[in-house]
């Protein structure tokens, strides 16, 4: 059996509160190969904490701890800072739901994507301009050469999003985290960009963490998923097996779904049991 990229065991992250501690995180145990991992769940489930929590790009605040966080040999937790700014963008990319938020507006895209090739790759100027036009037709884009004069203000949303998946890709990372990568996007674009992230996993082997809460999105693109709650897995199970899910807190994301062949005057709201802070998983 292959050695996994990432082993995560025992993750927990925890925020100061006047009365202590606040976990957010609490007790999540993975593992991800070269493969395409999904991790669903509510707003507030831990999802994104966990991502970040893995780059280490926690808040300053943030006290975070585990049994085993490890990649390619390297303990992510007490790795120094200059060797964790290496794998950050290089080895281990993320991919943020909204570019406006994420892309820098005052520079234009043909500097953050060469910045990108020059830190990671160690590139000429030129030959990071090259790479950069490389990059943007790889994800589609039609004319590469206006689009690398632009400001990120001046891209549409998809776009935005393609630009952002080349400056992640530049490096030809091991690992991509995408958090909530197509929400903001119709679904001809969405559908779109999926198709480069699948091309990336196939093409290069990487491994894909997609951070989404759409359900049937997940069941239809990734390879297994991970139901997170509170902070907590509940339930891990193969992506074309999540409609046949067995806990109780994913049949309730299921079921408050709304159906598209009917019409329904309410939809069903998720109940939600206190045994499922602490019980143990499906």
């Amino acid at each position: 059996m292959a050695e996994p990229l990432l082993t995560v065991s025992n993750l927990r992250v925890a925020y100061p509160a006047p009365s202590g501690w606040n976990e957010v995180l609490r007790g999540v145990s993975f593992t991800l190969g070269r493969e395409r991992l999904g991790i669903v769940g509510e707003s507030g489930s831990g999802k994104s904490t966990a991502g970040r929590a893995i780059m280490r790009l926690l808040p300053p605040q943030a006290r975070a701890t585990a049994d085993a966080l490890r990649f390619a040999g390297v303990d992510l937790l007490t790795a120094p800072e200059r060797q964790m700014r290496n794998l950050r963008g290089g080895r281990i990319a993320m991919i943020l739901q909204d570019p406006r938020y994420s892309l820098n507006p005052l520079h234009k895209v043909e500097r953050q994507i060469v910045e990108s090739c020059r830190l990671h790759a160690r590139m000429s100027r030129a030959e990071a301009r090259e790479r950069a036009l490389d990059l943007l037709e790889q994800v589609r884009i039609r004319d590469p050469q206006r689009v690398l004069g632009l400001y990120p203000h001046e891209l549409s949303g998809g776009m935005g999003q393609r630009v952002m998946i080349a400056m992640m890709l530049a490096a030809e990372p091991d690992i991509v985290i995408a958090d909530e990568p197509t929400s903001a996007l119709d679904v001809t674009v969405r559908g779109q960009i999926l198709d480069i992230l699948d091309e990336r996993v196939s093409a290069k082997g990487l491994g894909l963490i997609f951070i989404s809460h759409d359900l049937p999105l997940v069941a239809d693109f990734c390879d297994r998923v991970l139901v997170m709650y509170a902070g907590r897995v509940l339930e891990a199970l193969p992506a074309s097996e999540l409609p046949k899910a067995r806990h109780p807190y994913t049949r309730a994301l299921l079921g408050s779904l709304p159906p598209l062949d009917r019409k329904v005057e309410r939809l069903v709201v998720p109940e939600r049991d206190p045994s499922w802070l602490e019980g143990p998983a499906a």
